[in-house]
């Protein structure tokens, strides 16, 4: 029997197999038993993960619990204190920040900096509505996060992180984010609070609960009832510990044998499982307290609209547009980014004046109005001031003084973070505290400007709770799909040319009554802006029927027709070399070098020829 090592003791004509079933395996990333402290207390406890070629995964967890710091972890960009992470060779990854800083002239400039074609570069950037040509430092938030998206699609990684992608796009976006995604040949491991984006993308889900990584071998749609049986047993299994420990107190301090002897080892076992109850109290996570008071009750009408139009310089938003809100109404405005979904939240509620028409407000009102920008808080200002203006210790909560502290608490905010400037705070962080000035107040109108923004999912579920209860009147701005249907009585819809629609029901309603309102908004359509003939012609072709492979898909079949011969020499070479038996004897990190060198070209030559395939099939179609 011939031997390839003595860690792969097969014959020549099973070793191949060998190897092949072995590369299925091989993950592009994976970390083994990682430990981090965050100062004295862990954060990461013997975390155990990996990432697969091709492998769609999202990495759930409440906030704090460290999803974005083991994510920068897996990236190389911090250590752990212990453990061990292991990257496949060659492996390239791209990574979307929470908040990405697009540098350089224009957006092509910055795509294109890490080495990406330009006309990848240029295809990516109109797949997520972006002219190439945009200045970087004309940017919205969406707009920038939109270019981060297209920056690391464009690069071409094995593995891509993604840090709550969905974060200030709109919906159109999001779904091409979607289809990227379900096209994309790499892995991705995403951080997202949005349910249904998780539930069409995910394939995994890894659970970061309790300072330790769970896997579950399936999408998202079932993540919630495996977690809340895993909640449910652990609860079950802290009440039997409490149980258990009633019983030993009782029998070490009652029995004759306990009063009479030491009896150190009761003692020390009982001393054991006050600790571990001691521990697996501390690790439950904190509760969020969020209440809301309707105050009085305000007039039967809200607001009503009269054949409103408003415009900006040459864009019009809204022309010759009615509508009334009456009191208890739930009313979700949607629409793309720039449609004017912010504009009619300010005219409903009287803060702007429109060009045409006339609005009328309900009486009694008492609005209370979350902006998406944060723009009411001052990023040098503290905590603590930004919740009590007068600078005391007491804050008014709906009618009732309460400590500063003791109400920043509801929210989550450690007694430390109280004199830390606001601009100091994470995303999730600042949304919470406008939250907190935002119910702090008596209100009937409750407007809420992009509120799910960073807010992990149990977050999200006490706030739907607490807006499904809530007897006032609420205006909902939101790209969230799922959010807006289990909440929204009614759907206004935007689309920025100055048409809007109104109908009962959330999303999925609207969509199913106006099938054909956001069709000239194909989240593929380009820029508005004048660019260059052949980038004009490859964004007319996501408006229109294709008739042949696209420039990008044409170019990637020419590139891989050169490559998988390429690949296919290198493995031949590589399992030449290892055909020496005493390879490993004479020089073992050479023989490692190549065993990776091999998985890597065997993983490349497996992925080229599923690609080439698909792009063949695809090719053959369209009839070109």
């Amino acid at each position: 029997m011939c031997a390839l090592s003595y860690i792969y003791p097969l014959c020549k004509e099973h070793r191949n197999g060998y190897i092949r079933q072995m590369n299925a395996r091989a993950p592009l990333l994976a970390l083994k038993d990682v430990r981090l402290m965050d100062g004295l207390n862990p954060l990461f406890d013997g975390v155990d993960l990996a990432l697969e070629p091709r492998v769609r995964a999202c990495l759930v967890g409440r906030n704090g619990a460290g999803k974005s710091t083991l994510m920068r972890l897996m990236a190389g960009l911090i250590e752990a204190d212990s453990g061990e992470r292991v990257v496949m060779q060659g492996m390239r990854y791209a990574y979307v920040l929470q908040e990405p800083h697009p540098v350089g002239d224009t957006v092509l400039d910055w795509v294109t900096s890490d080495g990406a074609e330009h006309y990848t570069a240029e295809a990516e950037l109109y797949t997520f509505g972006l002219d190439p040509a945009t200045k970087c430092a004309s940017l919205s938030g969406g707009e920038k996060r939109r270019a981060a998206l297209a920056k690391a699609f464009a690069e071409d990684p094995d593995l891509i992180f993604l840090d709550e992608p969905t974060n200030h796009l709109d919906i159109f976006a999001i779904e091409a984010l979607e289809d990227q995604l379900r096209q994309f040949k790499g892995a991705a491991l995403i951080v997202s609070h949005d349910r249904t984006f998780l539930e069409r993308v995910t394939q995994r889900c890894y659970w970061l609960h309790d300072r330790r990584i769970m896997r579950l071998d399936s999408g998202y749609a079932s993540f919630e009832p495996w977690s809340e049986k895993i909640m449910e047993e652990q609860a079950e299994s802290l009440r039997r510990l409490e149980k258990a420990i009633e019983r030993e107190t009782y029998t070490f301090y009652r029995s004759i044998t306990a009063r009479r002897t030491r009896n150190e080892g009761r003692a020390a076992r009982l001393q054991a499982m006050r600790a571990e109850k001691m521990e697996r109290t501390k690790a439950l996570p904190r509760q969020l307290e969020m209440s809301i008071d309707s105050g009085g009750t305000s007039g039967k009408l809200v607001a009503e609209l009269k054949n409103i139009s408003k415009g900006f310089g040459d864009k019009e938003l809204l022309k010759g547009f009615s509508t009334r809100i009456l009191r208890g109404d739930r009313l979700a405005i949607v629409g793309p980014n720039g449609a004017g979904k912010s504009t009619l939240v300010k005219l409903l509620i009287g803060q702007i004046t429109p060009d045409e028409g006339e609005i009328r407000l309900g009486t009694a009102l008492e609005v209370a109005y979350l902006d998406q920008g944060r723009d009411t808080l001052k990023g040098d200002e503290t905590l603590w001031d930004a919740l009590a203006n007068s600078g005391s210790d007491q804050i008014m909560v709906q009618g009732q003084p309460r400590h500063v502290a003791a109400y920043a608490k509801d929210f989550l905010f450690r007694e430390n973070q109280l004199r830390q400037p606001v601009k100091s705070l994470s995303g999730g962080e600042r949304n919470r505290l406008q939250l907190a000035r935002a119910l702090a107040s008596a209100t009937n109108l409750l407007v809420l400007d992009e509120p799910t923004n960073d807010l992990d999912m149990d977050t999200l579920d006490l706030l739907e709770e607490m807006l499904a209860d809530y007897d006032g009147t609420l205006i909902l701005v939101s790209h969230d799909r799922d959010f807006i249907d289990r909440l929204a009585t009614s759907t206004l819809a935007l689309n920025g040319k100055g048409k809007a629609v109104e109908t009962p029901g959330g999303w999925q309603d609207f969509l199913r009554q106006n099938p054909d309102f956001f069709e000239q908004l194909s989240h593929k359509a380009p820029a508005t802006k004048t660019v260059a003939k052949s980038a004009t012609t490859a964004a007319s072709a996501t408006r229109m029927p294709a008739k042949k492979l696209s420039y990008k898909d044409q170019k990637r079949l020419e590139d891989l027709d050169k490559l998988m011969p390429q690949w296919q020499a290198e493995i031949k070479k590589l399992e030449a070399a290892l055909n020496d038996p005493n390879l490993y004897a004479k020089d073992p990190k050479r023989f490692e070098a190549t065993m990776k060198a091999l998985e890597k070209a065997r993983v490349d030559l497996e992925n080229g020829e599923m690609e080439w395939l698909e792009l063949e099939e695809k090719k053959e179609a369209l009839g070109s």
